[in-house]
């Protein structure tokens, strides 16, 4: 295992160094490799056994990102961009890994990292304006400035199904896949929940699994992904033009640089309308939501987006009873993200393949030999549990995170998520989040989203330090006032309709408020600006 030494000067076993950064995904290795350009002693820490962060974990069949792969990638570095050839328009989890096996040996970050350790306590002493963060292998270090790239979906959710542990199966999770894999060949398989990772994944497994059974509790709007390989022009065409895409895409809401539809609806008839939704369609995933302006937030426009989908899903489906169970009617569609699938709505022409509405005919107990509803019996070999995570907090509330006057960060979000530009927590100081709640986050690229924030929260450490401050802390009413803007903006859209996890609805006992910032990526780095010309105001600093 790579553990980097300890830090010259440090008393025995414990690490002291300048900046702690909790994660190696995306924003976690980046936060590493700036850390370290700027001179700052850096120490990253990892709970899985190598980089990748979710895209390490999430090695489930099917495992696909649903943003493009010359858009979901590091923009810092033309050469980088030029060096790395993607195969397809949506990579594998496979690809994915090894770009950030690539960019991690590329700038020399794996030496500063502790692989295989979970941060499980972080404690801030008010008096040496020093936290000191302690792992699950017995690691202590004492950092000035605590950065968390823990990830918005990286927490799993195990739902609590009365008899789970007594099936006498194996039990997988699609968020903890088996590094060496896991081989479902003339299984009788279940799997439990049709998000995204169901989605996925319930294609691949159902070509492999003697018998496949679905159990779906909420169904999901999903596109096809129509992926394919790119071609070789398209490949060239990508690094020729990659300055004007990013570009477009720190420009754009989303982090990417596809525009909506260019006309309103309204003032296009019906065929010109359907040839925008079918362009859409055949583009794939997400997008679909943003095909044309107010989508999200005119209920008119969105059920005109419906009315389409749904007659694409029964056009594939056969049964049209399973194509009703499979089509939501409890949300406008968008407003939970879209899935990403390839060949999702045709599994359930299979003979092998059954889907099981939970709504209608709910899980009383799962047994030693499979589930059992209130009306049928399934016996299984494996359960398959595609039930998502405790998002956009999870991996923040589940560590012990206490503050110099008292409290946890799990009791300062226990009715939401406060934050100050989704950045900063009042209470918690020298203490950043990236890509967590009240930031765009899981509603942009998140990998730009992660530069633009590692860089300016770097860009604050340096103000700091450049004044002669040990600390900075968000202010109670500027995080007040912008989480009131987050809940605000939302409340302008149909997002606040749907049961979703961008509002913890899939965690029992979770608070009900609508997380990520939705007013666009482009609007949220002018208000970070902002801030920053202003002196870094909603922050307090102290020497």
């Amino acid at each position: 295992m790579n553990t980097p030494p300890l830090a010259p000067g440090a008393a025995d076993g414990v690490v002291d160094v300048d900046v702690v950064v909790i994660g190696a995904g995306f924003a976690g290795l980046y936060a590493v490799h700036r850390a370290v350009q700027r001179g700052h002693r850096t120490l990253g820490v990892e709970a899985g056994a190598g980089v990748g962060g979710t895209w390490y974990w999430n090695r489930y069949p099917g495992a696909r990102c649903d943003v493009e792969s010359i858009d979901y990638s590091y923009s810092f570095d033309p050469d980088l961009e030029q060096e790395w050839t993607w195969s397809e328009r949506y990579a594998t989890q496979p690809e994915i890994l090894s770009y950030l096996e690539h960019a991690a040996d590329r700038y020399d970050l794996r030496r500063h990292y502790r692989f295989g350790e979970r941060v499980v306590a972080a404690e801030f002493d008010d008096v040496a304006s020093r936290w000191t963060v302690r792992t699950d292998a017995g690691t202590v270090a004492r950092c000035q400035w605590l950065f968390c790239a823990t990830g918005s979906l990286s927490a799993p959710n195990r739902p609590d199904i009365p008899g789970l542990d007594d099936f006498a199966g194996d039990v997988v999770m699609t968020a903890a896949w088996p590094e060496e894999g896991y081989d479902v060949t003339d299984k009788r398989v279940g799997v439990i929940g049709t998000g995204s990772s169901g989605i996925q994944s319930i294609p691949v497994l159902a070509r492999d699994a003697a018998r496949l059974t679905v159990f779906q509790r909420t169904p999901n709007y999903s596109v096809p992904a129509f992926n394919r390989p790119l071609t070789e022009e398209e490949q060239k065409e990508a690094r020729r033009t990659y300055r004007e895409r990013r570009a477009l895409s720190f420009a754009g809401g989303a982090g990417t640089p596809h525009q909506p539809y260019p006309r309103p609806i309204w003032e296009v008839d019906e065929e010109e309308r359907r040839q925008a939704f079918e362009a859409r369609w055949r583009e794939g995933g997400v997008l679909f939501a943003k095909t044309f302006v107010d989508q999200t937030i005119d209920e008119r426009i969105n059920d005109l987006a419906r009315e389409f989908v749904e007659e694409k899903v029964r056009a594939i489906v056969r049964d049209p009873q399973v194509a009703d169970d499979l089509l939501p009617d409890d949300h406008p569609i968008g407003t939970k993200r879209i899935c990403t699938d390839s060949d999702y709505f045709e599994t359930f022409n299979r003979d092998n393949v059954e889907l099981v509405n939970l709504r209608r005919d709910p899980i009383q107990t799962i047994t030693g030999w499979g589930v059992k509803t209130e009306d049928s019996s399934y016996e299984l070999d494996v359960l398959v549990l595609a039930t998502g995570f405790d998002a956009m907090t999870g991996a923040m509330t589940r560590m012990d995170i206490q503050g110099p006057r008292g409290g946890t960060m799990e009791q300062a979000w226990a009715s939401g998520p406060i934050t100050f530009l989704g950045v900063a927590v009042p209470g918690f100081p020298n203490l950043f989040t990236i890509t967590g709640p009240g930031s765009p986050s899981v509603l942009a690229n998140m990998v730009l989203a992660a530069e633009q924030q590692v860089d300016w929260l770097l860009d604050l450490v340096d103000h700091c330090r450049a004044e002669g401050h040990a600390t900075v802390e968000a202010r109670a009413d500027a995080a007040r006032a912008w989480t009131d803007h987050v809940d605000e903006v939302a409340n302008g859209t149909l997002f606040v309709r749907a049961d979703s996890w961008y509002r913890g609805a899939n965690i029992d006992g979770k608070a009900r408020v609508f997380m990520p910032y939705i007013g666009g990526f482009h609007t949220y780095i002018a208000r970070c600006e902002e801030s920053k010309d202003l002196g870094y105001a909603g922050f307090v600093m102290g020497s």
